[in-house]
């Protein structure tokens, strides 16, 4: 399901407008966006939280070369689904 199918499905349910409802849903990407860039968590009780999680510096090799790169430390986006969400989908 891509980005357009989920504006259909959501304006279906709620009899908003597509425009409306991609307006509303951009929204609330671009606001877990900004929060995760701010290192804050963005918890939906029963839906699962999104935060940043750091990975640690390390060595690697190139496959080309099989030469040794060192690749640099960088923070990751997290997602933990919460307990609604495993059940919806365990079924």
């Amino acid at each position: 399901m891509n980005k357009s199918a989920v504006v259909d499905a959501v304006a279906a349910k709620t009899g908003q407008s597509k425009k409306d409802t991609e307006m509303v849903i951009e929204a609330v990407l671009d606001t877990i966006k900004d929060a995760l860039q701010k290192e804050d968590t963005v918890a939906f009780t029963g839906f699962g939280t999104f935060s940043v999680s750091q990975r640690a510096a390390r060595e690697g090799i190139n496959p080309a070369t099989r030469e040794k790169i060192q690749i640099p430390a960088v923070k990751v986006p997290k997602f933990k689904a919460g307990k609604g969400l495993k059940d919806a989908v365990r079924g």
